[in-house]
């Protein structure tokens, strides 16, 4: 018996386990991936971006299938979708940009910008969010023109150690092989591991939440060939939008609203060519970057990292894919080839949500998820909108010529909802602290908790809201004995 299981140990299951152990909780992890080591991080864009090789050995035998409408059969997704296995989950490869949502991001949610204020300043110190990451020709020439806009620039909040980060240029989909990220595998999971109390079990891949009685009495997980049972006081869900869902419709718990209100990030992006101008952008990281967010619709970014195989592909579309040409042009363009990308706001419509795919299984027979997502007319205004301010931004920058590609793009990996909360158990499926309806004891940590996307990366506000919710949890009964902790935002 332990006090709390946590499913999963990545960006918000490291903070609930910090928060966790240092109010006194024994806490067991129960992670289907890996512990990864920087020795393991290498400078190859195959490996970590084409093939993904962090999804092992989980993400890739269970990745969801998709379909535009409920008519139409299930296919491979057309998007970008896969994640990281491993202690530090999704944080191991992102490239730390640490944005907070608006306060105008919050009108459909049960809480407000102000409840989660508190925990957005406990998380950006706990995990090293600044802006001192070093600027660049690129990132203050974007900068310059940004402000003859009348725009507001500023560089991006990173969790980076900047006095670390060597600038390799192989940050994103790869993790640090200096630890300079602000991965949790690197903060907060060892601090929670030094107490004593936060037990990580590694290759154990939950199967079921068994609950009775009105009360989760813990999880069913398989490892090394075992089904074992792992008993608990309390369960929090820390798994990716996908997973937390289909754990949910396995155990039959949620409600019927398990799984609607799904969303993804639209990303739209358009290049510009800056003739004689060599920017460099191979260098660097992601989020060393300028930042606009003067626009409801979505955050701008001017960013470095660059990698040689996505590089080849930014080429105007006058411009054949392969063939002498192509090389020619790559060679006289390509270190003048800047891009700005955007977060675009996506909207939860009734037709989109997640379920069981009824034909489809992963290699251990179990349903995988079935994403069923088209974007609306508000999204393909947005993109219009957004790529407008974007070629604006790169032509006053000093580019000659810009182009962007002819249709809408998502990124799948920046996913939502499919357990929402809210205060109405008819339209939700967690109340307004993260934990589901009518299970007090069974919480749920990550995107799948919002309501709507917000224009920013995800993940500082998943990781506030899981300060949030094992706050929370520390408050109730089954803590009445402990000495409460008290985190300083300032220390």
């Amino acid at each position: 018996m332990t006090d709390v299981v946590l499913v999963g140990l990545g960006g918000a299951g490291g903070i609930a386990a910090h928060v966790l152990t240092a109010a006194g909780a024994e806490v067991v992890a129960l992670e289907a991936g890996p512990r990864r080591s920087a020795a393991e991080m290498t400078f190859d864009e195959i490996r970590n971006d084409v093939r993904e090789w962090l999804a092992e050995p989980k993400a890739r035998g269970e990745l969801p299938t998709f379909r535009h409408s409920a008519d139409q059969p299930s296919g491979p997704s057309p998007y970008p979708m896969l994640m990281a296995n491993g202690v530090g989950g999704s944080t191991l490869h992102y490239p730390g940009l640490s944005a907070r949502l608006d306060s105008w991001d919050f009108r459909h949610w049960p809480i407000d910008y102000a409840e989660l204020e508190p925990y957005y300043a406990l998380t950006e110190r706990t995990i090293g969010v600044t802006r001192d990451l070093r600027r660049t020709g690129w990132t203050e020439l974007m900068s310059d023109a940004a402000t003859r806009l009348g725009w507001h620039p500023h560089a991006a909040p990173a969790a980076i150690d900047a006095a670390r980060c060597t600038y390799c240029g192989f940050c994103t989909c790869n993790g640090c092989h200096v630890t300079a990220k602000g991965s949790t595998d690197a903060t907060v999971i060892p601090r929670a591991e030094a107490t004593g109390r936060l037990h990580v079990r590694t290759g154990a891949r939950v199967v079921r939440i068994e609950a009775r009685r009105g009360r989760v009495t813990g999880v069913t997980y398989v490892q090394d060939g075992r089904v074992l049972f792992q008993p608990a006081g309390a369960v929090l869900l820390g798994g990716f939008v996908y997973e937390n869902v289909r754990l949910l419709l396995l155990s039959g718990l949620g409600g019927d609203q398990v799984g609607a209100g799904y969303m993804a990030h639209g990303t739209p992006n358009v290049c510009g060519r800056f003739p004689g101008r060599r920017l460099n952008l191979f260098s660097g990281l992601w989020s060393q970057a300028t930042c606009v967010r003067d626009f409801e619709a979505g955050m701008l970014t001017a960013s470095h990292e660059f990698k040689p195989i996505a590089a080849s592909n930014l080429h105007p579309p006058s411009v054949p894919r392969w063939g002498a040409a192509w090389k020619a042009w790559l060679q006289a363009n390509a270190q003048s080839v800047g891009t700005v990308s955007g977060q675009l706001e996506t909207l939860p419509y009734e037709h989109n949500r997640l379920d069981l795919d009824p034909h489809q299984r992963d290699p251990y027979g179990v349903p995988v998820v079935r994403v069923t997502h088209r974007l609306g007319e508000h999204e393909r205004r947005g993109f219009a909108f957004l790529r407008a301010r974007m070629t604006e931004w790169l032509r006053e920058a000093g580019a000659d010529l810009t182009w962007a590609p002819d249709e809408p793009s998502v990124d799948a990996r920046h996913c939502y909802g499919g357990t929402r909360m809210g205060d109405d158990p008819a339209t939700s499926v967690v109340d307004r602290w993260g934990f589901v309806h009518g299970l007090e004891n069974l919480g749920v940590l990550g995107a799948s908790l919002f309501c709507s996307t917000g224009g920013v990366n995800p993940t500082l506000t998943v990781q506030a809201l899981a300060w949030r919710t094992a706050t929370r949890l520390t408050t109730s009964d089954m803590f009445s004995d402990r000495k409460p902790t008290v985190f300083e935002e300032s220390a």
